[in-house]
């Protein structure tokens, strides 16, 4: 087959959104999405946050399909037996909305919408963490319709999956969060608060501040003691168990400070301490840097991936509509024969992140998956600052998100194109000219050219 068949084949993936509420669902598809998905508050992972009752479910759909467009409910967090009995008289009204899938992880719902529902279209959830093609076979004779394979798989395992069933569609995650889970099934929010991962409301306890200290068994040298520890601790039992399982594990060079025993202390919990174990970086180390794939799309095109999955249903409008022009810009290159444009990766600096990684997809040392600086997002090329609400005479009026000032260069970020332009006056709702506009929110005009109405705004930093 010749390089100029082979690109004619090749399928175009769906680029599949977060949507968080339904502004964020018109900018996902204004950018560039094929689908998105949104959860029923109770029954899915996102239970704060979550704009998506019954009825803005109803306007989703409507609203999708009015556009040609796909809107999934997610309906994946594990369920308590409460939930499993309410489920199919609240899962009912949505079904007869006609979504087009329901993204399930639970066996048990599965068999019970399957049964009463058989029509309706069964997306596996990652929650699922289906991570080899027997699994994936399994699944299909359960009639479910996509799996959503777990984040833990590299590109060539992927593949084989592809390979091994071609006749069921896959779903790859691409941008967004990681957890130190396996595909979040954490149980450290549930520990330290009572507020379940599983459930739907995490409080993403792998991203707050910790520190360390040194453990002792001497109460006379003056080091840090834990005052109270539940259970049976010995801190030199686990240090030769530390030992012991690291040489189980074939050995090597060993760091000499990590087979220590440390306690771990909240910023916002002191004088509870945890013994762990840990080496010299010490600090954050439950917390993922973030999934960024873009440079990947390509391959996963050529491997037949069937959709390509944004994480982030409580970002921002910002962060959903950057990435799905981004990734959008990505599928159609890849699908074209056009090389990668490394300025993809340059764009999606401008978002909050706690520093990018391939993943799994790449086999890397561990230490590249882990952030041990910052458990906060940064912007390390723009910031978002504003949102274009109208324009008149060539005048904008932005609603503003973060400080700007006149002089100031702006990316405008808009679904016919985007384009930079300078700040070069400034006036409020009353027209007295002004130099800052702070980020409180307040509302302020600018002179700028259509097409701007709906614009975002980001500042670059120089």
């Amino acid at each position: 087959m010749t390089v100029d068949n082979q690109r004619m084949t090749l399928k175009k993936p769906e680029l599949l959104l977060p949507a968080g509420s339904l502004d964020k669902m018109r900018a996902a598809y204004d950018f560039g999405a094929d689908a998105v998905y949104a959860g029923q508050p109770r029954y899915s992972l996102r239970a704060r946050n979550n704009e998506f009752r019954l009825e803005h479910i109803q306007t989703g759909i409507e609203e999708a399909h009015a556009r040609g467009k796909k809107f999934f409910v997610t309906s994946n967090l594990l369920p308590h037996n409460d939930k499993v009995r309410t489920y199919l008289r609240d899962i009912e009204p949505v079904i007869a909305m006609k979504p087009d899938a329901l993204i399930m992880a639970d066996p048990g719902l599965i068999m019970m919408v399957r049964e009463k529902w058989p029509e309706v279209a069964i997306h596996l959830s990652v929650q699922a963490n289906t991570v080899n093609w027997a699994a994936v076979k399994f699944w299909q004779t359960m009639g479910v319709a996509r799996i959503i394979l777990s984040r833990e798989l590299s590109l060539d395992e992927i593949e084989k999956i592809r390979q091994e069933c071609p006749d069921i569609e896959l779903e790859v995650f691409v941008h967004g969060a990681l957890c130190i889970a396996y595909s979040g099934r954490c149980l450290l929010s549930g520990y330290f608060n009572r507020r379940d991962s599983n459930q739907g409301t995490c409080t993403n306890a792998c991203r707050w501040d910790y520190k360390t200290s040194a453990a002792t068994d001497n109460t006379d040298t003056g080091e840090v003691q834990p005052l109270k520890l539940e259970g049976d601790f010995s801190f030199a039992k686990a240090q030769q168990e530390a030992e012991q399982g690291f040489a189980a594990c074939g050995g090597g060079t060993r760091h000499p400070l990590a087979d220590q025993v440390y306690l771990l202390e909240e910023k916002e919990r002191p004088g509870q301490l945890m013994p762990i174990m840990e080496d010299e970086h010490g600090t954050y180390i439950m917390n993922s840097k973030d999934l960024r794939a873009v440079e990947h799309v390509e391959r996963l095109v050529k491997i037949g991936v069937d959709s390509l999955k944004i994480e982030g249903r409580t970002k921002s409008q910002y962060y959903v509509s950057r990435t799905a022009q981004v990734y959008r810009r990505a599928i159609d290159d890849a699908v074209a024969g056009r090389p990668f444009n490394p300025a993809l990766i340059t764009e999606l600096e401008g978002l909050a992140n706690r520093g990018y990684t391939a993943g799994f997809l790449e086999r890397r040392p561990s230490q590249d998956y882990q952030n041990y600086e910052t458990g906060s997002s940064e912007m390390r090329r723009s910031q978002f600052v504003g949102e274009v609400k109208s324009e008149k005479d060539g005048w904008a009026e932005v609603e503003t998100k973060n400080r700007f000032s006149v002089g100031d260069t702006l990316e405008v970020i808009h679904p016919g194109g985007n384009r930079t332009v300078q700040v070069t006056a400034m006036k409020n709702l009353d027209g007295e000219a002004v130099t800052v506009a702070s980020g409180n929110p307040m509302r302020v005009w600018i002179p700028l050219e259509a097409p701007a109405d709906g614009a975002l705004l980001a500042r670059i930093f120089e």
